[in-house]
């Protein structure tokens, strides 16, 4: 299992079966869509496909947002420097000059304003607005072509959900779509308006840091928010070139001591659109975005229009590998000695313990993904398995490093531990631990207000399986681990704590024996 994620992009290039599977066996992680291009009817018809042919890929859906683009042009417009040009949201304009735009600019500019379009690529100066177009003269050479985004420095449209924006959201949800990406989220406030919408048992939020209110209240959005993405193209036109290395660092982390998942995003491979190849730069660019705590590295059109998708793909999961392959190197010789509460304490008693002894996997048994997060941020060199009992969940856990979600049909108690057996049985069924592993346990025992992790246990599994009693064989291989409790996938477990159902081909562990869990955890519990 690879440490960080890759997100590819589904677009014209790859939105058939074929292209998903070999993106998959390329490396990809999770899958994008960017709602900003294609109908709703084309996004429908790409989720049925990535469920179909990859289900356990979870998948954001890039709301559109109040970002102007340009409109649909019959060709791509070519510019020299000194040339005018005429941005305009009229539908009856029309000549060589005039470039249609999907939202207005008028009341966002001023005569010696800075128009930059396709993140950056070209820049115009507003030299008059009349009426509701705005003139510009083109700053440097280069081509306009349909869906570039437009945007004004330092001027970023107002946070509020527009008409795409709510249906997107309706799609996500009706579809089951495991993200959704806000754009230019600017406050903890935005962030709360858009999951009202979403509903309890809708997407997840991912909040694009694009603008300078987006850096600046950047502690109080990770806090609501349930990741990050770094929109590397419109920062630095709304901020500066110069600041983009530092706003990245700065991000991550502050992400990472959120124990939030945060994903790079932006011309990581951008030659790769046209060559076969890329930059050495780009490489350079992918490596210390890895080596800086990036929970994924993201390609856009590379994949969604780009000639060579799978092999940029493969690429990007090389040099990522690569990347986290020395980071696990330094790590080994490093031990943290910050403080703080329990969580973050524990955390970092994960991260010891997998450093100081032989554990082969760490289990992080949670409901809502704090454990795993916490204990995946430590960057441990161990596979991490997130256990919990909602089949979303799990699926959404596929985006945090170096980790798998995996679904049990187990309810958790919360007034014993007995639960952790019945999990850690069940993963030894399906094959996902074995008699050799020493594995490491985290979770959350006897919750009360303001617990959230507060157990580690170590165990070797074949201690286990004699103590608990687990007759029977695992099963051979891997099974569906985001299968809902239908039958899909293998060997749901149905159980109250204490209160076993049968396993196909055994009989039910007696709830006596989880006593004994209880008591062999004693010595190993913190």
């Amino acid at each position: 299992m690879s440490r960080t994620k890759i997100v590819a992009t589904i677009g014209p290039r790859t939105n058939n079966a074929q292209s998903i599977a070999e993106l998959v066996d390329a490396g990809m992680d999770v899958a994008r869509l960017n709602g900003a291009h294609g109908d709703r009817a084309w996004h429908s018809r790409a989720i049925d496909l990535l469920r179909t042919v990859a289900p356990d890929v979870p998948i954001i859906l890039d709301l559109p947002g109040r970002k102007v683009r340009i409109g649909r042009l019959d060709r791509t417009r070519s510019c020299q420097v000194g040339d005018l040009v005429r941005f305009t949201t009229s539908k009856d304009a029309a000549g060589p000059t005039t470039v249609p735009v999907t939202a207005d600019l008028y009341d966002d500019v001023s005569v010696g304003d800075v128009l930059r379009v396709d993140d950056g690529a070209m820049a115009f100066t507003v030299v008059d607005v009349v009426g509701h177009d705005v003139v510009c003269r083109a700053d440097c050479p280069g081509t306009i072509s349909s869906g570039k985004g437009v945007g004004v420095l330092s001027r970023a449209k107002a946070a509020t959900l527009t008409t795409q924006d709510l249906t997107g959201i309706e799609l996500a949800t009706r579809k089951g779509v495991d993200f959704v990406g806000v754009s230019f989220v600017s406050s903890p406030e935005h962030v709360e308006r858009v999951r009202a919408v979403c509903g309890a048992d809708g997407p997840r939020i991912i909040a694009k840091i694009e603008d300078e209110d987006g850096l600046r209240n950047l502690e109080s959005i990770v806090d609501v928010a349930d990741g990050l993405l770094l929109d590397r193209g419109d920062l630095a036109v709304h901020t500066s070139l110069e600041s983009l290395v530092t706003a990245q660092k700065h991000v991550l982390e502050v992400a990472r001591a959120a124990a939030k998942p945060v994903i790079v995003a932006t011309e990581l491979l951008h030659s790769m659109i046209e060559r076969p190849a890329p930059t050495k730069a780009e490489v350079c660019d992918i490596g210390h975005a890895v080596l800086d705590g990036a929970s994924a590295v993201m390609l856009s059109g590379e994949t969604a229009i780009g000639k060579y998708p799978v092999e940029a793909v493969s690429l990007m999961r090389r040099v990522v590998d690569a990347a986290a392959a020395h980071e696990q190197a330094v790590l080994e010789q490093q031990l943290s000695d910050a403080r703080g509460s329990i969580p973050p304490a524990m955390a970092e008693a994960v991260s010891l313990l997998c450093r100081r002894l032989p554990v082969t996997k760490i289990v992080a048994i949670t409901i809502g993904g704090f454990a795993a997060r916490m204990a995946a941020m430590g960057r441990p060199r161990q596979p991490i398995l997130a256990v919990t009992n909602d089949a979303a969940a799990a699926r959404s856990f596929n985006l945090l490093p170096g980790t798998e979600g995996i679904y049990v049909d187990i309810q958790f108690s919360r007034t014993s531990t007995d639960h952790i057996a019945a999990c850690l049985e069940t993963l030894w069924r399906r094959g996902e631990v074995s008699e050799e592993d020493l594995i490491l346990v985290t979770s959350l025992s006897y919750p009360k207000s303001g617990n959230r992790m507060n157990l580690i246990q170590t165990h070797r599994i074949a201690d286990l399986r004699d103590a608990l009693q687990w007759r029977g064989r695992p099963v051979g291989g891997k099974v569906n681990r985001t299968a809902s409790n239908s039958g899909a996938g293998g060997l749901p477990l149905s159980a109250m704590a204490g209160e076993r159902g049968d396993f196909a081909g055994h009989q039910p562990t007696g709830a006596s024996n989880y006593g004994r869990f209880r008591e062999m955890a004693g010595g190993d519990s913190l």
